[in-house]
């Protein structure tokens, strides 16, 4: 028996029980990776397409939908474009590791949000904006690192929402292969990417990846602020 533990709706009809119409589910991946952008996913649910769902019905979401970190690689991509047609829209955005550099991690996260956001098919995002009294994000986590980003849109903040809620589990999915299939790409365009290794460890810090930047330094697409502690590790003064 799986020991993997599954998202179900039940927050997020519990929302849809006390009046909300839409249940917009965000995540980000990349915050700790030291090259790269940092991506986060937006996942709108509906009440009038996704209310009373229940897993195994007509209207259910895909079955292997889990917190992305919990699925293979091959599984995320599997379930990437069934996830994308559940839901009623999807978007992600993605701040670049200069912007990291230049504005910090926090910012960052928000800036992501907000192109996400922005990027949202324009008839989800009119219904949102005329009754945004109707709408609840779920972040996960435990902070509300999305500021005023989404305006009068209220946000609850949920630790473990990713692995709990299928809102949330469908934008970790979204965004996280979105952001590792640019990783892949980057490293086939640019062939002196391979010595750190950015394909198979999308940005991460593995020890292929650290072995690297002590021996050829950082890359343009590096966040050289967090890099401090690994190059000065090897230094004699």
């Amino acid at each position: 028996m799986s020991s993997k533990t599954f998202p179900t709706l039940s927050l997020e009809q519990a929302e849809f029980d006390l009046g909300a119409r839409f249940v917009i589910g965000i995540d980000e991946v990349g915050r700790g990776a030291l090259f790269g952008p940092v991506t986060v996913g937006v996942a709108v649910l509906e009440v009038d397409k996704h209310g009373g769902a229940v897993a195994g019905s007509e209207n259910a979401w895909p079955s292997a939908l889990a917190d992305s970190k919990l699925m293979s690689e091959k599984a995320r991509e599997a379930t990437f474009t069934p996830v994308g047609e559940w839901v009623s829209a999807w978007a992600v955005g993605s701040a670049s590791n200069e912007e990291i550099d230049r504005l910090g991690i926090t910012a960052c996260l928000a800036l992501a949000a907000r192109r996400a956001i922005q990027d949202l098919h324009t008839e989800i995002r009119a219904k949102i904006a005329a009754a945004p009294g109707s709408a609840l994000a779920i972040l996960d986590g435990s902070h509300n690192w999305l500021g005023d980003t989404l305006g009068p849109v209220a946000v609850k903040v949920q630790t473990k929402a990713d692995r709990d809620c299928v809102s949330v589990a469908a934008a970790s999915v979204l965004a996280k292969v979105t952001r590792d299939r640019a990783m892949v790409d980057l490293s086939r365009q640019k062939p002196a990417l391979e010595a750190y290794g950015i394909a198979g460890n999308k940005g991460y810090s593995s020890q292929q990846h650290i072995d690297a930047l002590r021996e050829l330094g950082p890359t343009v697409l590096h966040r050289k602020t967090w890099l401090t502690r690994i190059l000065a590790e090897d230094a004699l003064f």
